[in-house]
């Protein structure tokens, strides 16, 4: 079987880490090596990084050259040699999230972010960036995102954020889907989990990967 790359992103609360660790599980049940892994982090060198990106404080440009600093590491070490293997490769959040967190949340020029997009992310061998082929957007409202995250754990430094700042994370997602829309899948997070994982399992069969 041939490797595909699919991430998964959506605002805080909206679900998509329950619905990633299920995806695995039923493409392993048909037959397919799945790595499945995170960002920032995946290795131990970005995991670290992600660990000073939740809980420092620093400035928007600071905070994406280290959640990029974390990808090349994460894309060298753990998704180009996946792909290579021929897995399905299942990332929780990857560049996306940098435009709608460090973009639209924090206001960082998206200029830079496209910038460091192209240096960290460009095939080894091959012309273009590594981009998923598919991306599943749980698109929720950030008040109701709130409400579902009220009390579940202690939050840290993006998840105590106002909640005017997940609306501007949200519009960012917004814009992102709408630049590439054949990338993009957008889920109604808002339904019942069961109702979100048919939709999703609808996306991906529709590609072939799931019988």
């Amino acid at each position: 079987m041939s490797g595909f790359f699919v991430s998964f992103e959506g605002i805080d609360g909206a679900g998509k880490s329950t619905h990633i660790e299920r995806l695995a599980q039923v493409l392993r049940e048909q037959g397919h090596m799945v790595t499945l892994t995170r960002e920032p982090g995946g290795t131990p060198l970005a995991e670290r990084l992600r660990a000073l990106v939740l809980a420092e404080k620093m400035d928007a440009l600071t905070e994406a050259l280290l959640v990029f600093a974390a990808r090349r590491d994460h894309l060298q070490t753990v998704i180009e040699p996946a792909l290579a293997r021929g897995d399905a490769v299942l990332c929780d959040r990857y560049t996306d999230a940098s435009y709608a967190y460090q973009g639209g949340g924090r206001g960082l020029d998206v200029s830079v972010l496209a910038t460091l997009e192209r240096w960290v992310q460009a095939k080894p061998g091959a012309a273009g960036l590594r981009q998923p082929d598919l991306t599943l957007w749980f698109d929720l409202a950030p008040e109701l995102a709130a409400e579902r995250l009220s009390g579940a754990r202690a939050p840290d430094k993006f998840e105590a954020e106002p909640v005017a700042f997940f609306r501007r994370v949200a519009e960012g997602y917004a814009r992102r889907a709408a630049e590439d829309p054949g990338r993009f899948a957008r889920l109604d997070a808002a339904q019942s989990r069961e109702a979100v994982w048919d939709e999703l399992l609808r996306v991906v069969r529709g590609k072939g990967w799931l019988r």
